[in-house]
């Protein structure tokens, strides 16, 4: 039998939460024990906490399961942090403001007038400084057929397949200047890529309205087509339950995800399966990766 579970847990310093993560769902009996089934993924801050089941928690989708076990050392752990331990005076805006030679990994960036959020730099690319706000797989099990609202905070596991959430995308592009990088695995895994010099998000009462450069690469320039009912660039965001797209269809609902449609797509990069990018892979992309840093990079 499933039971209603709520997971929650903070810590506070007496004036402001410092850390807070929760999530929604149900508990029921699998072979190995009882484990947590995810039916929400909605905005549960982990503010300023280096915890690795803090990570876990935060880009979480619906549909994934968690050992109970492991959800009550989450909260033990959490409970027994101190505040002044997660105490910081300053995190970096983005990736490229982190210490020169840092490794790639998992980093807390804190854009401009944000709260402190978990990202994955990529620092072994093009003189690093990458901040990674997409990355996908052909047999991922996200399902990228998310609403508005997931697709505003972002989901999946900062370490493989996730969207870094529309909204952050906006605030940090909206500090300076910025480029981004598409990077595509072909249907062979022969690794291409499309940098468009100039990367910016409206806000959200705008539609998170795309705005893209100059293309240079070799994957070819699928972002900005001149098919008027497959460009990508200068459209607004739409989601199966936010259409916001030219045609008469949702394309969201019927492309498998969220994403810039005109009507319909010359890419589609956030959808469960094989992706596609232009003419070099029509269905058949292995693997997607989407990172922006300032331009130029110093």
């Amino acid at each position: 039998m499933l039971q209603a579970y709520v997971v929650h847990s903070s810590i506070s310093d007496g004036h402001d939460t410092l850390c807070s993560a929760g999530a929604t769902g149900f508990t029921t009996s699998v072979e190995g024990g009882s484990h947590f089934i995810f039916s929400t993924s909605f905005p549960f801050l982990v503010m300023q906490c280096l915890l690795p089941l803090a990570c876990v928690l935060v880009l979480a989708a619906p549909g994934l399961s968690m050992p109970i076990q492991t959800l009550n050392i989450f909260k033990t752990t959490l409970s027994n942090t101190s505040a002044s331990a997660l105490k910081k005076t300053s995190w970096p805006k983005d990736c490229s403001e982190l210490v020169s030679g840092s490794p790639s990994g998992i980093y807390i960036i804190q854009p401009t007038g944000l709260h402190p959020i978990m990202v994955y730099c990529e620092m072994n690319v093009t003189n690093g400084g990458w901040t990674v706000i997409q990355r996908n797989q052909k047999d991922t099990a996200v399902t990228w057929a998310e609403s508005w609202s997931t697709y505003k905070y972002g989901f999946g596991n900062v370490r493989s397949e996730y969207w870094l959430g529309t909204e952050y995308i906006h605030q940090i592009t909206k500090q300076k200047v910025y480029q981004v990088r598409f990077v595509i695995w072909d249907a062979s895994n022969n690794i291409k890529f499309a940098d468009y010099n100039l990367f910016s998000l409206d806000d959200e009462s705008h539609g998170y309205r795309l705005r893209l450069g100059s293309y240079t690469g070799t994957a070819g320039d699928a972002m900005d087509s001149n098919n008027p009912s497959k460009v990508h660039n200068n459209m607004k965001f739409s989601t199966k339950d936010m259409d916001q797209d030219t045609s008469r269809k949702n394309c969201a609902s019927h492309s498998g995800g969220g994403w810039w449609y005109s009507a319909c797509y010359s890419v589609r990069l956030n959808f469960k399966g094989g992706m596609t990018w232009g003419s070099l892979c029509k269905g058949d992309c292995k693997s997607s990766l989407i990172l922006i840093k300032p331009s130029p990079y110093r």
